[in-house]
């Protein structure tokens, strides 16, 4: 049996669909179960992963129309089986799996814009469920494939997975003697960005909150802070860290996975609704996870210890998995979700957790 998952959306969604590669691989050991993406960061995190054959990358929106489509009808055809990724609720990525044209094609029926964003071109569909975390709607999809092979599913338990290979953990190794951090330090890290496309940067929690947080940990902790984050949010890192006085540091890798290989070390992490909340997750770390508009039943930390740091409004959540980018319907402040969550409300989740790590 040949199986193809499309892992075309970002890469916490990517990383959500783990469990449902090592639920599929239980039960079909010899099966040929590839994966194709556009980003690199998937291509990383997946591309140590013992169960999958092969990783196929290719740059949808950086090739363009006419390359994107003779790539696809070269795999027309070739794979029994494929899986869109929940969330993947857009029109090309469901053209996408219809022009490569596996017998069985098991996607989400998603309960806005489906028809608009065409869902009807996958034949297997289980209905999105808005009470359900990512990684058991992608369960689910596993779940119906083998049913239609009249296979009957154990109870399973399986969590975020992330591989790494000996030069990248040996790397990490070194970026921690490289930067002074000891066995007995407290390291938190945090992660002060998220996902730009479709507005979402209005998800971050502000730099100037994260500031005044990481004073107050390390002064009542000694914590040692690390900035986490890709190129893109290496200014915001500079800027936060001069608000620390320069007594935070700055992470810069040359890869995703060199990235996690360092969070490894954190004995807590900080951060927005990000991948990098999810490759925590997979980590096993502890997690104060901060939210606002985004619904937290979907993309909490999964199965690590984690506490969510959060505002309580009526209008919470209001970003359902749709094309449109992020809006806010309040008249008194836009994101107020986002923007009126306090450091104290942070800290107080953060010495929480804090209390649980030195029980």
């Amino acid at each position: 049996m040949k199986i193809l998952v499309f892992a075309l959306s970002g890469i916490g969604d990517a990383l959500m669909f783990s469990p449902t590669i090592s639920l599929i691989r239980k039960y079909y050991p010899d099966a040929e179960i590839d994966l194709l993406c556009m980003f690199k960061g998937v291509k990383e995190i997946y591309e140590h992963n013992p169960k999958l054959n092969r990783i196929i990358y290719f740059n949808f929106m950086k090739e363009g129309f006419f390359k994107s489509l003779f790539f696809l009808f070269k795999l027309r055809k070739k794979y029994d089986i494929s899986f869109n990724v929940y969330p993947s609720n857009r029109k090309e990525y469901n053209i996408i799996s219809f022009i490569v044209g596996a017998r069985e094609r098991y996607a989400v029926q998603y309960l806005r814009m489906d028809f608009l964003n065409l869902g009807f071109l996958n034949n297997f569909r289980i209905i999105e469920n808005d009470f359900l975390h990512n990684v058991e709607e992608n369960l689910n999809l596993g779940r119906l494939f083998l049913a239609n092979q009249n296979i009957p599913v154990e109870e399973d338990d399986f969590s975020l997975e992330i591989y790494f290979d000996d030069e990248t953990l040996k790397s990490g190794d070194d970026w921690q003697k490289q930067n002074k951090i000891l066995s007995d330090d407290f390291v938190i890290g945090f992660h002060a960005g998220c996902a730009t496309l479709k507005n979402h940067i209005k998800r971050r929690w502000e730099p100037e909150k994260f500031a005044e947080l990481g004073n107050n940990l390390i002064e009542k902790y000694r914590a040692k802070i690390l900035l986490f984050g890709g190129p893109d949010e290496y200014e915001l890192n500079e800027k936060i860290n001069s608000m620390l006085s320069n007594r935070a540091i700055i992470v810069k890798t040359n890869s995703l996975l060199q990235t996690a290989s360092i969070m490894k070390r954190c004995n807590l992490f900080i951060t927005n609704d990000s991948a990098l909340m999810h490759i925590a997750s997979a980590l096993k770390l502890n997690v104060v996870a901060i939210f606002g508009p985004t619904n937290t039943n979907y993309v909490h930390p999964y199965k690590t210890n984690y506490q969510i740091a959060r505002l309580s409004l009526d209008c919470q959540p209001c970003f359902y998995y749709s094309p449109k980018p992020l809006t806010c319907s309040r008249k008194d402040v836009q994101f107020k979700c986002i923007k009126e969550l306090t450091v104290d409300i942070v800290e107080n989740q953060v010495n929480k957790m804090i209390s649980e790590i030195f029980k």
